[in-house]
């Protein structure tokens, strides 16, 4: 097997189930840190091939890490207690 990924002529990378953790992790931050940028500024192509990618490595993170640690301000509750929190605050 070829260790990229090809879909048409768009090539998408190392498959992650390949890359270590700290590849995995290095893959994961280079491509969140360039998302803004795709966004933003990249053809329909380029940003269509960036979710797919991102959708691979994020989804291979979740499978090794099911049991991640959830900030419990990032829970639907933890926002609705922040957002009652933020309700009876005063205005100015």
């Amino acid at each position: 097997m070829n260790e990229h990924d090809e879909r048409g002529n768009t090539m998408t990378g190392v498959d992650p189930g390949r890359l270590d953790d700290q590849q995995l992790m290095k893959e994961l931050e280079t491509i969140h840190r360039t998302r803004h940028d795709t966004l933003l500024y990249g053809s329909n192509d380029a940003l269509r091939a960036h979710n797919e990618r991102m959708a691979q490595l994020e989804g291979e993170y979740l499978r090794r890490n099911p049991r991640r640690p959830v900030a419990a301000g990032r829970t639907r509750e933890g926002a609705r207690e922040r957002g009652a929190g933020e309700a009876t605050a005063p205005h100015a």
